[in-house]
């Protein structure tokens, strides 16, 4: 069954699909969202895991909308939660290190440890806003070619360069220094305190496989920081992933796209190397000459086409692309807030770490080296009803915990049921641990393991990433080295998911790039 014609169908519901339809739209194409799932949000989306309590666990870090986004589609910016806790290390029970979005604050916090380290986080902070600010403003640009003869291909390049000079001579060798370097060396080079150390290396891990000993974990940390405020050093302001859903569907709406839920692509099909339209698992197709697509590069090139259309050695480098996810997400439906001796109320509106040094966090990885779950796992933990009391009854609260490091591939099996109910109890003794009576005040509790995200969420192997963010697999060589302009080797086939340049946690940054490069090639 054929139904008509579209310019264009962007496959995906997410954060990049929503923007970049609507990039399209807005840019005069008779745009098409399918989603495969019933509703919008992609990783944001919300789920309910219990009856009147909903969460969206994989969206612990609302992520940053760059402006030229938001301005450039005149999308409403989703109002942010007036707080400024940023992540609190337990240090031992019934003590934490609580740090703070005020650099004086988290100055005061660290001063009970070191007051060496005291004196220099002011410093630290400020050299990883002007790091992570170079990253934004690499972001909201096309990866730059380094192949590139042609002058106009050339102006990215000369623009990336301006901008690294407008560094300084300092921060440009602090920059490149930073990047392959280890999140521990990093940590170690600048501080003395064991908790505070592992506040700054715990963001260098995030959905990352390997421990904060692993080169290129300094990138990590950094690529998380965009957006932030000055003074944090983990993720970005708090806001609901809802609000962001619905200010970008309003938006898309607005400029004429047609969405459709329920809607899971099968295939894209191909003729003469050409986009010729999409086939839905209904059988339905949906005939078009351009696709844009946010799912995963694997489930893209090695799943929808046909691998005659593809040169074997662009199938053997999207075959070769790290995925890893390695963690796990709990979601707890709670009778009341939990009690954390030691920890002031305000500080839950951050991020918890329950790992209290860098040696751990190192150990907990290990074990995913040989395909099993480490034994003290790293959990980290958010209460996303403090931002948004909507997500559960009056009273109420949600708690959504990630684990690292449970690995997709076990050595001895496969995530069932029972290894999922196992990790969950894992998560909930750890918070227990430093929250007396936390299992008590539990009504409910829903996990998700790298399987379960796949399966769930589409997720190949669980990542959230869509490509580990390795110094190999980022800017021009995401999702594979010479394909990071969003363009493929198919005519009219569009990659802008997470998987391509910029990377996850850019709200709509991949997908609006990419549709920005297929209005250009049309016009051209």
């Amino acid at each position: 069954m054929n139904t008509t014609p579209r310019d264009v169908v962007v496959i995906g519901g997410g954060a990049n699909g929503l923007v970049a339809a609507a990039t399209l739209a807005q840019g005069g194409l008779k745009t098409l969202l399918i989603e495969r799932d019933e509703v919008l949000g992609g990783q944001g989306r919300l789920v309910e895991f219990a009856p009147g309590f909903r969460a969206a666990p994989l969206a612990m870090d609302s992520g940053w909308l760059p402006e030229p986004i938001a301005a450039g589609l005149g999308m409403e910016r989703p109002r942010h939660a007036g707080t400024d806790a940023d992540v609190a290390v337990a240090v031992e029970p019934g003590r934490f290190l609580a740090l703070s979005r005020d650099p004086a604050k988290s100055a005061e916090a660290i001063r009970a440890h070191s007051a060496a380290d005291a004196a220099r986080w002011p410093e630290f902070v400020g050299r990883l806003r002007k790091l992570a600010g170079f990253l934004e403003a690499l972001y909201v640009t096309p990866a730059p070619d380094i192949s590139a003869s042609a002058p106009a291909e050339l102006i990215p390049l000369l623009g990336l360069a301006r901008k690294f000079r407008g560094l300084g001579r300092r921060d440009s060798i602090e920059l490149l220094r930073t990047l392959p370097l280890s999140v521990w060396e990093l940590a170690a080079d600048w501080f003395e305190s064991a908790p505070l150390q592992a506040a700054i290396a715990s963001g260098g891990i995030q959905e990352h496989r390997h421990g904060p000993r692993a080169g290129g974990t300094g990138f990590v940390l950094l690529h998380h920081l965009t957006g932030a405020a000055p003074g944090a050093i983990r993720g970005r302001t708090p806001c609901s992933s809802e609000a962001f859903t619905r200010a970008a569907a309003e938006t898309a709406r607005r400029f004429g796209v047609d969405v459709r839920c329920g809607a899971a692509a099968q295939q894209i099909e191909i003729r003469d190397y050409g986009v010729s339209g999409v086939v839905l698992g209904s059988g339905e197709v949906i005939p078009t000459p351009t696709v844009l697509s946010t799912a995963s590069p694997a489930t893209t090139f090695l799943d929808w086409l046909d691998p005659v259309w593809l040169d074997p050695e662009f199938l053997h480098a999207v075959a070769n692309i790290r995925y890893r996810g390695c963690s796990t997400y709990v979601a707890y439906a709670l009778e009341r807030l939990p009690d954390l001796p030691g920890l002031a109320d305000g500080a839950l509106d951050g991020t918890v770490s329950l790992t209290s040094s860098v040696p751990a966090l190192e150990r907990a990885a290990d074990a995913s080296k040989y395909g099993t779950v480490a034994e003290r796992p790293h959990v980290e933990f958010t209460i996303p009803s403090r931002v948004a009391p909507d997500l559960a009854p009056s009273g109420k609260h949600v708690l959504v915990a990630r684990a690292q490091y449970t690995p997709y591939r076990l050595r001895d099996g496969v995530w069932d049921s029972g290894r999922r109910d196992a990790m969950a109890q894992a998560v909930t003794a750890a918070i227990e641990a430093v929250s007396p009576c936390f299992s008590s005040r539990i009504l409910h509790r829903a996990a998700w393991t790298p399987l379960d995200l796949e399966e769930r969420f589409g997720l190949r192997e669980g990542a959230t990433s869509q490509g580990e963010l390795g110094l190999d697999q980022i800017l021009f060589m995401r999702p594979v080295a010479g394909w990071g302009g969003h363009t493929t080797p198919i005519a009219g086939l569009y990659t802008g998911g997470a998987g391509s340049h910029p990377g996850p946690g850019v709200l709509g940054g991949a997908g609006w790039l990419a549709a920005r490069r297929m209005l250009r090639d049309r016009r051209s």
